[in-house]
């Protein structure tokens, strides 16, 4: 009996042993953040804060390949991290990636910064909405309040991480991920996102909800946007900007020729209000839309004023010249240009439907006229047969060219019995005045 008690003892022990020697496993929630900041990527970021929290994991770890963005969207995504109780790392990746611009402000932010190998991060002078320098006055306020604003982020990095941050914005100055690592800008270099949760496993950070400690064991579950935070941030795409703007406008233009294609309107205008959404997002120069817009309404004149092809060359040029000054600014990342070969191919698409539309009407408008008060008026002197009696003061019926017309005689003319050939001397309304055609062939109408 004793023997059973120290053994059942014994096992016990072993147990509570093997128990408290397991390592707890955290949770880490993952978003990948790619392209411009936009309020769609901000609102995925301020989602995936609360939906870690909610679901109980330990930290959010942010995917971050970006070349910048409006530098207000960026404050609110600073907010949302510094003021978040979980702790935040933000991690440029992959191979290749930057944190551009005010993609810098992002990267300080995070409760701890990291880096894969052959990434970027800086250039992150301000520049207006249209992508030119700002005039002195307001590049110096502009300059001074962001310089303010990545001190106090980096102030916990030490003084040459400020130092950086500040020459990021006075001078663009870039920086590798060795070279942010070496001035404090950056906690870690890691090569794969596993390799940063190894980094990572039983770091503390200080949130807003106090010092928070990671377990030793930590796995990663991605946070996926939603539909309609995908379908927006898609509209930071130039080339896809640049084609709901070409089609919009070309829509809209066929619901003006054709007020009752209440199709080409509604395309027009979802299409417009989509592209304007879109140039919100990317650095812009407008005097490239005047010239867009230009270009389409010459296409449209040339179909009515017959140049023989003059304005279509003009607005061709017209297109290219705006939609390259339009998205490619000077200071333009290479993502945030359009394809110079999407706005060729596009603009002798627009210049060959406007010539197939001019062509059209040139032919329409030497066809002889098939209908309305013209064409009747042309029957005069031409040559019907009588359907029935037409005695003098009565009317009757006679075929021209396969249609049947009421007729009346001509002052003068004798009846005419039906199956006799009539000539055509007036139309009165919508009779034909007809007399006899003695000798004609009748019917010969074309």
């Amino acid at each position: 009996m004793f023997k059973r008690i120290l053994l059942g003892l014994t096992v016990l022990l072993l147990l509570g042993a093997a128990r408290g020697g397991a390592q707890p496993v955290g949770r880490v929630a993952i978003l990948q953040m790619e392209g411009p900041l936009t309020p769609s990527l901000e609102e995925y970021l301020r989602r995936g804060i609360t939906t870690a929290q909610r679901r109980g994991d330990v930290a959010v770890v942010i995917l971050l390949n970006t070349p910048g963005g409006s530098l207000e969207i960026a404050q609110k995504m600073v907010e949302d991290i510094r003021n978040s109780p979980l702790p935040v790392a933000v991690y440029v990746y992959p191979r290749g990636a930057m944190a551009g611009s005010a993609g810098l402000f992002i990267l300080l932010a995070g409760h701890w910064a990291a880096m894969a190998p052959d990434t970027a991060v800086g250039a992150s002078s301000p520049v207006s909405a249209e992508g030119k320098d700002l005039g002195k006055t307001l590049e110096q306020k502009a300059k001074e309040i962001t310089k303010a604003l990545v001190r106090s982020l980096a102030a916990r990095r030490g003084e040459r991480a400020v130092n950086a941050a500040e020459q990021a914005i006075e001078n663009a100055k870039a920086y590798s991920a060795q070279e942010a690592l070496s001035l404090g800008m950056i906690d870690f270099i890691a090569a794969t996102p596993n390799e940063l949760l190894t980094d990572l496993a039983g770091k503390s950070a200080e949130t807003v909800a106090g010092e928070v400690t990671l377990p030793e064991s930590l796995t990663a579950e991605e946070i996926k946007p939603a539909f309609s935070e995908r379908f927006f941030h898609t509209l930071s795409n130039p080339n896809l900007v640049f084609i709901l703007l070409g089609l919009g406008i070309q829509a809209i233009l066929i619901g003006i020729w054709h007020p009752h294609n209440w199709v080409a309107w509604f395309v027009g205008l979802v299409a417009v209000l989509l592209a304007a959404y879109g140039l919100s997002l990317l650095p812009v120069n407008w005097v490239g839309l005047a010239f867009l817009l230009l270009s389409f309404a010459m296409f449209a004149v040339d179909v009515k004023a017959h140049t023989h092809g003059a304005l279509t060359a003009a607005g061709l040029a017209a297109f290219i010249f705006g939609a390259l000054t339009l998205f490619n600014t000077p200071t333009a990342l290479p993502s945030q240009r359009v394809s110079v070969p999407l706005v060729v191919g596009t603009g002798l698409l627009a210049a060959a439907l406007s010539t197939g539309a001019v062509i059209l009407a040139l032919k329409a408008s030497q066809q002889p006229v098939k209908t309305g008060l013209e064409r009747v008026h042309r029957l005069v002197g031409k040559v019907g047969v009588a359907r029935t009696h037409i005695r003098p003061g009565e009317r009757g019926t006679v075929q021209i060219g396969g249609e049947l017309w009421t007729a009346l005689l001509a002052g003068g003319a004798d009846a005419v019995a039906p199956n006799e050939p009539v000539e055509v001397v007036e139309v009165r309304g919508v009779h034909l005045i007809v007399r006899p055609a003695k000798g004609k062939e009748g019917d010969v109408v074309e």
